[in-house]
């Protein structure tokens, strides 16, 4: 049985994680046997409409994650502190515990209000957000750091605020798409990335199936640039990270087989055609797609009389050729068998081009006939001869 010091500790933390409160628990003063084990971060996480407590154990060189729910947390936290660590560090939206253990075995607590704490209407309003904002990736995650997003202790670095953001919107997206898709049924899961570029986003995907989710994942980054290619293979090398690739190459090159997650974000205009076929061409369940630069169609459109002085000017055509395209992409991959969406997305790169087309593979085949009439009429109400998309499915 514990001492009645580490049963009031454990009950705080075991009252923390029952209101949601919980912010995080820091195990430090490591005295155990593995020489390179710094300390283990302790936060609640949500993974698969199940709340756990997820413990990162930092190492020197790498890092490892468990998730365990709170009646086994605590149970290992008995064994753990006292003999293997000699201070934690409890913060939860009401109370801030320090606990630790003198040379003789004594235990020294010192606990107070949260200063940062809010009104209680405020702070469930804030915990709310902040649970929307952070359930799908830790800042305390490893490849953050590596790749400039945190500093060293764990932080926001403002520059990349932005991208922060990016990411945390991105893996919510691709999160409900594989939760609807039912892909963390699967033994293994096969992810590419098309024009990965520094690859935020393919160490994202990876780290939250494979870390998070407990889902065995073959990520590829694909990018044009040896020199990012290098880059991101030496930083995967680095984190010690099993199932990430990255190939120099161009998605209308590259040969693609079984891939189960096709993403292509800000692929120049008919690269995004060159990417969604290949996504329909090898079946995969899901595919994301951020379209950019909308040329092909933009010479053929002609548009009736009456819109003449509407469209005189170049930013409504611009506008017009990008709703025309994308909404032929998402009506062709209606046609081939897939549910689709297109929404406002946060850009990548802090521009305007922050579309995406969500498809993702239909279980039930049905009739596609009527689709395939809207796409004929609407070719031929906008004079339109040549579709990118289109070519490459019929050619198929």
């Amino acid at each position: 049985m514990a001492l009645p010091e580490l049963e009031h500790f454990f009950s705080d933390i075991q009252n923390a994680f029952d209101k949601s409160f919980l912010q995080r628990l820091v195990l430090s003063k490591y005295q155990g046997d593995e020489v390179d084990l710094e300390r283990v971060t302790i936060r609640p996480v949500d993974i698969k409409s199940e709340r756990l407590l997820s413990f990162l154990y930092q190492y020197k060189t790498n890092h490892i994650t468990k998730n365990f729910s709170i009646t086994a947390a605590i149970e290992l936290l008995e064994t753990l502190l006292g003999t293997h660590f000699k201070n934690a560090h409890l913060l939860s939206d009401e109370w801030e515990t320090q606990l630790s253990f003198s040379k003789k075995g004594k235990i020294l607590i010192n606990r107070h209000r949260n200063k940062n704490n809010k009104s209680d209407i405020e702070n469930t309003t804030l915990l709310a957000h902040n649970k929307e904002k952070n359930r799908f990736v830790e800042q305390s995650r490893p490849y953050l750091r590596e790749l400039g997003i945190t500093d060293a202790n764990g932080q926001i670095i403002p520059a990349m605020s932005r991208k922060w953001k990016q990411i945390n919107k991105f893996i919510e997206v691709l999160s409900n798409a594989i939760e609807s898709t039912g892909l963390t049924q699967r033994e293994e899961v096969h992810i590419a990335d098309f024009g990965s570029g520094k690859a935020y986003l393919t160490f994202a995907v990876h780290d939250y199936l494979s870390a998070q989710l407990g889902v065995k994942t073959q990520v590829t980054g694909v990018e044009l640039r040896q020199p990012l290619v290098d880059l991101c293979n030496q930083t995967a090398t680095k984190l010690c990270l099993n199932g990430i690739q990255f190939e120099q190459g161009d998605v209308k090159h590259f040969a693609a087989k079984n891939i189960n997650v096709m993403i292509a974000l800000h692929a120049c205009d008919t690269a995004t055609d060159y990417a969604i076929h290949m996504g329909i061409r090898t079946g995969a369940e899901i595919i994301m797609c951020s379209p950019c630069c909308h040329k092909q169609l933009r010479p053929q459109l002609k548009s009736p009389a009456v819109l003449a002085p509407v469209l005189l000017h170049g930013i409504h055509l611009g506008q017009e050729a990008e709703m025309v395209t994308d909404g032929l992409r998402a009506l062709l991959l209606e046609a081939n068998g897939y549910d689709t969406q297109v929404f406002e997305f946060i850009s990548l790169e802090h521009t305007s081009k922050n579309k995406m087309i969500l498809a993702q593979k239909r279980k039930v085949e049905r009739d596609n006939s009527l689709i395939l009439q809207q796409i004929a009429a609407i070719k031929t109400f906008y004079g339109i001869n040549d579709h990118c998309l289109e070519q490459l499915l019929e050619s198929r």
